[in-house]
């Protein structure tokens, strides 16, 4: 259903270091930049998630903190890495690493806060 998603962030160096960092464990490359911008997925044709400076930055509105994306994790493992890379880098815990059966009974996933309070997770569907 979704092409791809974009964050308003407020220090792309940050931002990129930190999403580097959080979205190897996962399979996913930084592939693209241009002005102000990086764009990242599994290969250079497929890029699903994008960094940038907020839509309204010129009228000095600063990244929104109430947005939430979940990325696909292979498996459990590469939850953990995750959520370990995610600290390592700045990130802030929201969820550790575990099952969340109000979901359904094989979701796992983690919770962290970006640099710029997005709510960012991996998630995997699949049992251990």
């Amino acid at each position: 259903m979704l092409d791809h998603v974009s964050l308003g962030v407020t220090d792309m160096k940050r931002s990129q270091a930190f999403y580097d960092a959080v979205l190897k464990p996962l399979g996913v490359s930084r592939f693209y930049d241009y002005d102000g911008g990086s764009g990242y997925g599994i290969a250079a044709d497929k890029i699903q998630f994008w960094i940038g400076p907020p839509l309204d930055a010129g009228r000095g509105v600063r990244a929104s903190g109430g947005t939430h994306v979940a990325f696909a994790a292979p498996n459990r493992k590469a939850v953990d890495a995750f959520h370990r890379a995610a600290l390592a880098a700045g990130g802030k815990d929201d969820g550790k690493p575990g099952l969340r059966p109000i979901y359904h009974e094989n979701y796992y996933g983690s919770f962290v806060l970006d640099p710029d309070g997005h709510k960012v997770e991996a998630c995997c569907h699949k049992p251990e």
